[in-house]
């Protein structure tokens, strides 16, 4: 039996617990066991900024079972209504035709808050489009120790690095925390050979990490960071990237959220939740608001980056070529 139907869409369970551990902590309380509810509600409120980040772009989501393990989904169960949007797209990894659903309208969304998806994360190339909408760049601070201590004004010094690259190059992004420990810096950009676009992404990254080594770094191996925040170009071409106002799967269940460079070092993650950001976007769309017109990328952008190596590829050799010189 529902327990509420909203826009035709029966939503059950609304008040069991989302998360084992996940808590709800609204401005000046300490915070309460996160419900089924509490997601509805947050996505729904927020439904006039997230759809336009989701619309038209397959979509993979991160769904939560009580007692389970999150996992992503990228196939859309065969027990989804017919009026939920889908494209198919091969898979060239796996062989294999999957099936992922447009989220293009409330319903849709209420439909996936109601499987406990949690976290959207969308396409950078629109359904019927051979091109990335947008270059992205993932900021990831260290999980551990290192020699450059790990905490927000690490990520915000790296942030601005990659800000005084763009500015060099000529270009405008936007800059949103990632729900989780870092930020992702978005420049969109106009149509371009997905080659080219991920090449400029290369070149980028290895601009703003040229600009203070000891601050950020392009490795895309673990052990080579040394402490340093990973400036991650890999974001491009069949990537996902978790949506503006995505909730996360992390503790107080932090929101993906745009800032001002401005900003930057005046917030932290936590500030933006699902208990929070409603009220700070009330009828607006400051991720919409904060980005430019598609811009026309450097040609010089796009030659530096062909000469650097794809970040996977690289450290995939790299790999092996440790592992013979452990085995010698």
């Amino acid at each position: 039996m529902a327990d509420d139907v909203r826009d035709g869409v029966e939503l059950t369970s609304l008040d069991g617990p989302l998360l084992d551990d996940a808590v709800v902590t609204s401005p000046g309380s300490e915070g309460r066991p996160a419900t089924k509810r509490d997601l509805v509600d947050y996505l729904d409120a927020v439904r006039h900024a997230i759809l336009p980040a989701l619309a038209d772009r397959p979509l993979s989501v991160v769904r939560v079972r009580p007692g389970q393990e999150p996992f992503m989904q990228k196939n859309l169960p065969r027990y989804a209504p017919d009026w939920v949007a889908r494209t198919t797209v091969w898979a060239q990894a796996s062989h294999r035709e999957i099936h992922y659903p447009l989220c293009n309208d409330r319903r849709t969304l209420l439909w996936l808050a109601n499987q406990r998806a949690v976290e959207y994360h969308p396409a950078l190339i629109k359904v019927g489009q051979r091109h990335t909408t947008d270059l992205v760049l993932d900021l990831d601070p260290p999980e551990g120790d290192g020699p450059v201590p790990v905490n927000w004004d690490h990520v915000a010094q790296a942030a601005r690095l990659v800000h005084r690259a763009l500015d060099a190059a000529g270009l405008v992004g936007g800059v949103k925390t990632s729900g989780s420990k870092g930020v992702h810096i978005v420049v969109p950009i106009t149509p371009m050979a997905v080659e080219d676009s991920a090449a400029a992404t290369r070149a980028l990254a290895a601009r703003a990490a040229a600009l203070d080594p000891s601050i950020a770094t392009t490795a895309f191996i673990r052990a080579d960071r040394q402490g340093k925040v990973f400036l991650d170009s890999t974001r491009a071409i069949g990537a996902t990237v978790v949506a503006a106002y995505s909730p996360r799967i992390r503790p107080g269940l932090p929101v993906s959220f745009p800032i001002s460079w401005d900003e930057l070092e005046r917030v932290t993650p936590a500030d933006f939740t699902i208990a929070t950001v409603p009220a700070l976007i009330g009828d607006g769309d400051p991720w919409a608001a904060a980005l430019p017109a598609p811009q026309v990328l450097p040609a010089d952008l796009v030659e530096e980056g062909h000469s650097i190596p794809v970040a996977r590829v690289q450290a995939m050799h790299e790999g092996k070529r440790r592992k013979r010189a452990r085995q010698a």
